[in-house]
């Protein structure tokens, strides 16, 4: 279970705020997962409990799952919202 402590801090890391941004860190993530599968090479075991997470965390829409947006997410509105700007 070595290898879990190099991919559950990618289900940590937020989805920018700035929706541009989405696609970027989306394409980030894929060949970070990618780079790390085929160098590393997990175990079963770790590849199924990343793969049990990365599911849940997606199926819940939460708004933090970088493979696809979900409709109800608050993103949108606060991407927009002036007051979240820091000056």
């Amino acid at each position: 279970m070595y290898c879990l402590q190099w991919l559950l801090p990618v289900l940590l890391i937020p989805k920018p705020l700035n929706p541009a941004l989405w696609f970027s860190h989306s394409v980030f993530m894929a060949f970070y997962l990618l780079s790390f599968l085929l160098e590393r090479k997990p175990c079963t075991i770790c590849s199924l409990v990343f793969l049990a997470a990365l599911f849940l965390l997606c199926y819940s829409c939460w708004g933090s799952c970088f493979l696809l947006h979900c409709p109800g997410s608050p993103l949108p509105q606060l991407a927009h919202d002036p007051g979240i700007v820091a000056t």
